[in-house]
């Protein structure tokens, strides 16, 4: 699919048994290349070209038709679980890039896609077998994208979904980014991305009401974090999201997601420009019930000029960075932060440090002395 010498069809072109062409684009679409077949017509001319191909109404009911007989096929396939498990760890692609390109038969493709998900982690499971999971009350599709199972299924950005029981699909080829961007929804229920904002969670009146102490309560905090981090974040919020961890960067709902931006960043061919309006811009959710949050609020209240808050935001910012998919891109500044952190938790103090430096350099008397001795 992805290789430039591979061809782009496998279907031969007759005209009255006599042979036309063995690349014929125009008789069926370029996701389903996979196919193999012989297409004889007695309705088109023998001396037809390809100019004429694209223009030929007759060409449109024969591709209209291979695509419709080519997807009854798949569907039978994909009532057989072993069957359709051997045929869509070969071309998932295929599936997904007809998804992006064919909004006609969008649906009908939708209903072939297989991810593992939070409840069945180690098979593939189907839309419509998610939709018949859901719990009462939901009408949103969750999913989460990134570079392997391992790296997302544990991600900060799910403690809440699981915490209330909710099913995450795990998108983990690149091509699934583009998927996702053409299948909006799926059976009138909307697909939400873990990691972008518009996560809306039902909660009872009792956490509405605790979350509007809390957003009074941390007001202050958001607002230094904010002026601390200045352009790196767009905005500092309150998280909804999480349960454990301190805090996580969030991306807008029509932008690039983490995982998308390291993808684009890949492409050899890249258009830089795209990058400037597409790339993800961050909110930073904290969490208002973790101890790290707590404690920072503490000392905001008590000094707002705190060296060590300062200090302790940025490495917090750095570290949602790993988390949130994101890379580093002053990777030093980082390091230096965790080794000052490690000299702290080893009681090494830096002044002392650099005094036994000094002291462990010979004295230049002795030099002298030695000197003196060669002469």
């Amino acid at each position: 699919l992805f290789e430039p010498k591979k061809k782009n069809n496998n279907i031969k072109l007759y005209v009255k048994r006599v042979f036309i062409m063995d690349n014929c684009e125009e008789i069926i679409p370029e996701y389903l290349n996979f196919i193999k077949g012989i297409v004889d017509s007695e309705d088109l001319p023998l001396n037809i070209s390809r100019e004429t191909l694209q223009q030929n109404k007759v060409v449109k009911v024969i591709r209209k038709n291979i695509v419709k007989k080519c997807l009854e096929t798949l569907m039978e396939i994909a009532d057989n679980k072993e069957d359709c498990k051997i045929f869509y760890e070969q071309y998932s692609k295929n599936i997904k890039l007809g998804i992006h390109e064919d909004s006609q038969n969008r649906s009908k493709l939708a209903e072939l896609l297989r991810y593992r998900s939070s409840r069945s982690p180690d098979e593939g499971t189907s839309l419509k077998e998610y939709v018949s999971r859901m719990k009462e009350g939901q009408t949103q599709i969750f999913y989460i994208t990134g570079e392997s199972q391992k790296s997302i299924e544990n991600s900060p950005f799910l403690e809440k979904l699981k915490q209330k029981g909710y099913e995450i699909l795990f998108m983990t080829e690149p091509i699934d980014e583009y998927c996702v961007q053409q299948l909006k929804e799926y059976e009138g229920k909307k697909l939400i991305c873990a990691t972008k904002e518009g996560l809306n969670l039902i909660n009872s009146e009792n956490d509405d009401k605790k979350k509007e102490e809390e957003k009074d309560k941390f007001e202050e905090m958001c607002k230094i974090v904010k002026e601390i981090l200045g352009e790196k974040v767009e905005k500092v919020v309150l998280s909804d999201r999480l349960s454990d961890s301190p805090c996580i960067l969030v991306t807008g709902e029509y932008g690039w997601s983490a995982n998308m931006e390291r993808i684009m960043k890949a492409q050899a061919l890249r258009d830089s420009s795209l990058s400037t309006y597409m790339s993800s811009r961050k909110t930073m959710e904290i969490n208002p019930s973790n101890a790290i949050i707590i404690e920072l609020r503490n000392r905001i209240e008590s000094d707002k000029n705190d060296k060590t808050v300062k200090d302790l935001i940025n490495l917090l910012f750095d570290t949602s960075l790993l988390t949130s998919g994101f890379s580093l891109e002053e990777s030093h500044i980082f390091a230096q932060r965790i080794h000052r952190m490690i000299k702290l938790g080893l009681s090494i103090d830096e002044e002392n440090a650099e005094l036994e430096k000094i002291e462990d350099l010979p004295t230049l008397e002795d030099d002298d002395d030695d000197m003196e001795a060669v002469d």
